[in-house]
């Protein structure tokens, strides 16, 4: 690639389903001009969303990518900028809200809770860092939740991984702050209204009604604005909450 033709690009860590928030931010960032490259452990789901963003315009590339292994990881992002140009954008959305009473956990249960939302958090952010110190720039911002701040059973393991998850990047903001990198924490507390709750739990959207969860890409629009902050005002955490949400 030719210096003349390096552009930025954007890797969102974390696509599902279309309604999803890692869907609807990979369509933020390549709506706003990014070769964007998705990534996620099914490749069906990455082709739908993949086509939905090239339909839009867009430029996007989908690579099944399983977060938790760092070979997967450096494929992921090496492919990125070797493809794409600057890696200016990084999202990491991973995670598995898994709910299960801790007499009743495994180690297992509590291991794989743990790998997904956090290491897997560590090898994205280790690896976009290491490949955004020598340009001085870029943005690594991770999803948080309600439980990244408080735990409640039978959430124990999925708050204590996303509790690593927000202590890993406040240590990354600070370390990397310096050197030019924007890291954030995005706390989504309340209920997203994406695939899981239409389809898995139709009642309860019912009953928070209308404008009583957050909208994807009103949540991805959080992202970008957080993303676009001037260096001498950048947030390290942003909290959103629909207007309704008790806290």
């Amino acid at each position: 690639m030719a210096l003349g033709d390096i552009g930025k690009v954007a890797v969102v860590v974390g696509v599902g389903a279309s309604q999803g928030l890692g869907a609807a931010i990979a369509r933020r960032t390549a709506s706003e001009g990014l070769h964007t490259f998705i990534a996620g452990r099914t490749q069906s789901r990455l082709d739908l969303v993949a086509k939905e963003i090239e339909s839009a315009g867009g430029k996007v590339t989908a690579v099944a990518t399983d977060t938790t292994v760092a070979s997967d990881v450096v494929r992921l992002l090496d492919r990125a900028v070797d493809e794409g140009g600057s890696l200016d954008f990084v999202g990491f959305n991973a995670g598995n809200n898994r709910m299960k009473p801790l007499l009743e956990m495994d180690d297992a249960f509590f291991e794989d809770t743990w790998r997904l939302c956090c290491m897997g958090g560590f090898l994205v952010g280790r690896e976009s860092a290491r490949r955004m110190v020598g340009q001085g720039s870029g943005s690594i911002l991770f999803t948080g939740a309600t439980a990244s701040m408080r735990a409640r059973p039978p959430f124990t393991a999925f708050a204590s991984a996303k509790a690593a998850l927000r202590g890993l990047s406040q240590g990354m903001a600070r370390e990397f702050g310096p050197q030019g990198i924007h890291v954030g924490h995005v706390v989504i507390d309340g209920v997203i209204d994406g695939e899981m709750i239409q389809t898995r739990f139709p009642q309860a959207k019912e009953s928070l009604g209308e404008m009583g969860m957050l909208n994807v890409d009103a949540i991805a629009s959080a992202f970008w604005s957080m993303h676009t902050q001037h260096p001498t005002a950048w947030s390290w955490e942003l909290d959103v909450r629909p207007f309704k949400e008790k806290w």
